[in-house]
């Protein structure tokens, strides 16, 4: 079953089944030409040293920057509602483990 909503501006926006579910990711990448941004959303699972794309958006810097906008307005309305998101520390290296047993073969 497809949802369709309106936007703000009057956009018809279909919405899939197989979309509406969504798409985990603990992980993005983000590269950079003169013309674009890429954003490659992974999903890292503890104990595999192999990780998967899971979705590639394309943006132009122009939406990259308003997808900021955005996120850090969303951000503060989430803070404000539940405090404070705890940032990793900044030095942090993702540990393929995830801090839990080692796997052995």
């Amino acid at each position: 079953m497809e949802q369709n909503s309106k936007n703000k501006d009057g956009i018809n926006i279909e919405l899939s089944e197989e979309i509406a579910s969504g798409t985990y990711s603990n992980l993005a990448v983000i590269n950079h030409s003169n013309s674009e941004f890429v954003v490659d959303f992974i999903q890292i699972m503890p104990g595999i040293p192999k990780a998967k794309v899971r979705s590639r958006i394309l943006l132009t810097p122009q939406h990259a920057k308003r997808l900021n906008s955005a996120l850090k307005e969303n951000i503060k309305k989430f803070e404000d509602q539940f405090g404070t998101i705890q940032e990793l520390n900044q030095n942090f290296n993702l540990p393929i483990n995830f801090g839990g047993p080692t796997p052995q073969a």
